[in-house]
């Protein structure tokens, strides 16, 4: 069950704080595109922003399994340091260049702070919903 918890919390990690980060990063001007694109990708016609979920699910199970037994700042900031640094340095490193897009210093520095409020999102959401007795208190 704590993996499927695991899952959920990732998925619910990238609709709430990756996608609210980056709708922030787009109000200030940072980000040209607005968060929650709803394009249709392949290969099952989904919206992206679902895709992105479903995939920020598996990372969190990945992530889970990194933080699950750390205490305080260990947890905390384990999963803010592998959520900047782990999905960030595979969709730089993989992703966009089997994509064809192009990676620059603030694309990076973009995946590593939409992705560290990820990172945060899972630790928040598993400790809601009681992961390991892990509590909100323990930030």
């Amino acid at each position: 069950m704590q993996w499927f918890k695991a899952f959920i919390a990732g998925f619910v990690a990238t609709l709430v704080f990756h996608q609210g980060m980056f709708g922030l990063l787009y109000l200030a001007g940072v980000i040209p595109v607005p968060p929650f694109n709803l394009t249709q990708v392949p290969p099952l016609g989904v919206p992206q922003v679902v895709s992105l979920a479903f995939f920020g699910g598996l990372w969190g199970i990945a992530l889970w399994a990194l933080i699950r037994d750390r205490t305080r700042v260990a947890y905390w900031g384990g999963a803010v340091l592998f959520g900047a640094l782990a999905p960030t340095a595979v969709a730089m490193l993989v992703v966009f260049p089997l994509k064809g897009q192009n990676v620059e210093m603030a694309t990076w520095i973009g995946g590593l702070i939409l992705n560290a409020s990820w990172g945060l999102g899972v630790a928040v959401v598993m400790s809601l919903l009681g992961g390991k007795g892990k509590t909100i208190n323990d930030f």
